[in-house]
């Protein structure tokens, strides 16, 4: 059997993964995949959580993409999934990368375009979820105090 080769980086998803990481938070560097989601994959898929990223196989890094482009093959329960009850479709979805980001995108859109109290807040430049606004998130320079003069 030929020795491992360590690899620095990985390539999964269009995301670059550092080499050094242990799977669980080397697949969470994926934008829409989170720790709890890539030990559910692991998991499923057999493959150890405490291995560094950099050994894997290019067999196994085939399969994890496989995996992470659709992870409802996988049959991971609902709750999991980023996307629950698309509003177009209605489906349950699980989205990563730049198709996240366009979903989150279109949403925001959304609810601008309907008057919604959050399309308000979010068109406003203002705190949507229900954060304090009186003495945080204020934009702007700040002034200082300035001494009187002699």
């Amino acid at each position: 059997m030929a020795e491992q080769q360590f690899r620095y980086i990985i390539r999964i998803a269009g995301t670059d993964i550092r080499g050094e990481l242990k799977l669980p938070y080397a697949l969470a560097a994926i934008k829409g995949i989170g720790v709890t989601t890539a030990y559910a994959i692991i998991r499923m898929l057999g493959l150890d959580p405490e291995m560094r990223a950099g050994f894997l196989t290019e067999e196994q890094v085939k399969r994890i993409e496989e995996a992470v482009s659709d992870i409802r093959k996988l049959g991971l329960p609902a709750w999991l999934y980023n996307r629950r009850k698309d509003y177009e479709t209605g489906e349950d979805k699980h989205l990563i990368g730049a198709e996240l980001i366009f979903h989150a995108r279109r949403d925001i859109e959304r609810e601008i375009k309907i008057g919604s109290w959050r399309g308000v807040r979010h068109k406003l430049g203002l705190k949507v979820r229900g954060q304090r606004t009186h003495t945080t998130g204020r934009l702007g320079m700040t002034i200082g105090v300035t001494k009187k003069k002699k």
